[in-house]
């Protein structure tokens, strides 16, 4: 017996002692992102003249591995990933998609992974960069973790991800910017460190177009949202008091204030967090209420059973006028999320968007 009792303490301090090392060693090698980040400064990229409508598109492509099949553990399912095979598919179907719609200016992307075990550490942005010849891609990582130790019986392990911009022609200025909060320590170890993308291009005037990505968070009390939208709110009424045209798309992981869903598949309010009313009132919310642009991933996709949310959405400065919006119903086959489409203008401004050669990064 206290044999037994010895070599089980033995093995319960080891553990400990293993586990501790563990955290000292995630502690060391946190992601530590600046607070703003400048991925890409042009000192002459010209002016956008003479064109009435820009058009753009926001997916979260769930790092290609939530098709329409797949549960997740963090939504109370129980995978970590899907196949090899079936991931590799969602991006082929992914890529096969935004390159029939590649004459759109602007591609907004969230979950998109650079080398992450979930996803069998395929460079995803290289492989749509390939796909995307005529646009410039520009990438904020917001998730970076050597080991992610959960779930504990199949650990997400090695994660590299973030949000993507595309657009097809130069920007004067892009900047990754940090967003404030965080959660508590240790779980801030392991969890994504929100951003917001933004590209800026030069209008007529001296005036400039503001054009933000952002991916919100999700899994929290709601603090860490308010945190980040009143963040968001104070950058852009500032841009657009300096005459600006603002427009900010993405995944909100909220829902537009006041909204009431059109659609009849199920409707998920017992996760849902709306918009504070107060957030950007008078700017314009430009959404889809017939169909829903996100699905709960507790279990495999069931049209009639699935909880779904409207969280994918644009929002603009009042100087911008909204002419179209629509969500792509690709029935989740590929990510929990669906693609929405923007068309859009500037108020008294005429303005051409001439699409052509990514410019040169060097």
């Amino acid at each position: 017996m206290k044999k037994i009792i010895k070599y089980t303490s033995i093995s319960i301090g080891l553990l400990l002692f293993f586990f501790l090392l563990f955290l000292v060693y995630s502690t060391l090698t946190e992601f530590h992102p600046q607070k703003n980040i400048i991925l890409k400064k042009k000192v002459n990229p010209g002016i956008l003249n003479d064109m009435l409508s820009f058009s753009i598109l926001t997916w979260n492509i769930g790092y290609a591995g939530l098709g329409a099949n797949m549960d997740f553990f963090y939504d109370g399912g129980k995978k970590t990933r899907d196949s090899k095979s079936n991931t590799e598919h969602n991006l082929k179907e992914i890529g096969a998609f935004l390159k029939s719609n590649d004459t759109l200016n602007f591609i907004f992307l969230q979950e998109v992974d650079l080398a992450s075990k979930r996803s069998y550490f395929i460079n995803e942005k290289n492989y749509l960069d390939l796909l995307l010849p005529k646009f410039n891609g520009y990438s904020g990582i917001n998730y970076q973790a050597e080991f992610v130790p959960v779930p504990v019986n199949d650990p997400m392990g090695k994660v590299k991800s973030g949000i993507i911009t595309y657009t097809s022609f130069p920007a004067s200025k892009v900047t990754r910017f940090a967003y404030p909060g965080s959660f508590s320590w240790p779980k801030s170890l392991f969890i994504l460190k929100r951003c917001f993308l933004e590209c800026r291009f030069n209008l007529p005037g001296k005036k400039e177009f503001v054009l933000i990505n952002t991916h919100n968070s999700a899994f929290d009390d709601g603090s860490l949202r308010v945190q980040e939208i009143m963040a968001l709110q104070a950058y852009v009424i500032q841009e657009y008091e300096k005459g600006n045209f603002v427009l900010i798309g993405g995944d909100w992981n909220q829902t537009p204030a006041g909204f009431a869903p059109h659609f009849t598949e199920p409707f998920d309010t017992t996760n849902l967090v709306f918009l504070p009313k107060v957030f950007l009132t008078g700017w314009k919310f430009a959404f889809i209420s017939d169909k829903p642009s996100n699905r709960n991933l507790k279990k495999p996709y069931d049209l009639q059973k699935t909880l779904t949310s409207v969280i994918d959405f644009y929002v603009a400065s009042p100087n911008i006028e909204i002419a179209s919006i629509k969500l792509i119903d690709l029935q989740f086959q590929y990510s929990d999320h669906q693609p929405v489409m923007l068309i859009f203008k500037f108020k008294k401004c005429n303005i051409l968007l001439k699409t052509g050669s990514p410019e040169n990064e060097d």
